[in-house]
């Protein structure tokens, strides 16, 4: 059985972190680009809630990897947690503001729900 350093550990969770930071920077970026790229607001609302949300998680797991700390664990944990929960809810809220607004088109949807007319 071969022995492996404590210090091994370390460096392959530096790894990993570093591999967290870096794809979550780019899905959070991607998300950005989304924003701008996209013509209408179900797009752009796709765009963001997809690839920021796990971008997000991917940051916050890198750090805490960095960290290696239970406090800090926790309070990252607890950011996941609730960006998990409001997430949806403030895409639903946005869309439906952005429908009562007018700013949705009805050949954008495919069932509407939301105006009576059952498309």
């Amino acid at each position: 059985m071969t022995h492996v350093e404590p210090g091994f550990w370390t460096g392959v969770a530096d790894v990993v972190a570093a591999v967290c930071l870096l794809l979550g920077a780019f899905l959070t970026f991607s998300a950005g680009v989304g924003v701008l790229r996209f013509e209408n607001l179900l797009a752009r609302m796709h765009a963001v809630t997809k690839p920021q949300v796990l971008g997000l998680i991917l940051l916050l797991a890198g750090v805490a990897l960095r960290l290696r700390s239970g406090a800090a664990l926790t309070l990252l944990g607890l950011v996941v947690v609730f960006q998990l929960l409001t997430s949806p809810v403030a895409a639903h809220m946005v869309g439906r503001a952005g429908f009562r607004t007018g700013k949705v088109r009805s050949q954008d949807l495919d069932v509407d729900d939301l105006s009576g007319s059952g498309r």
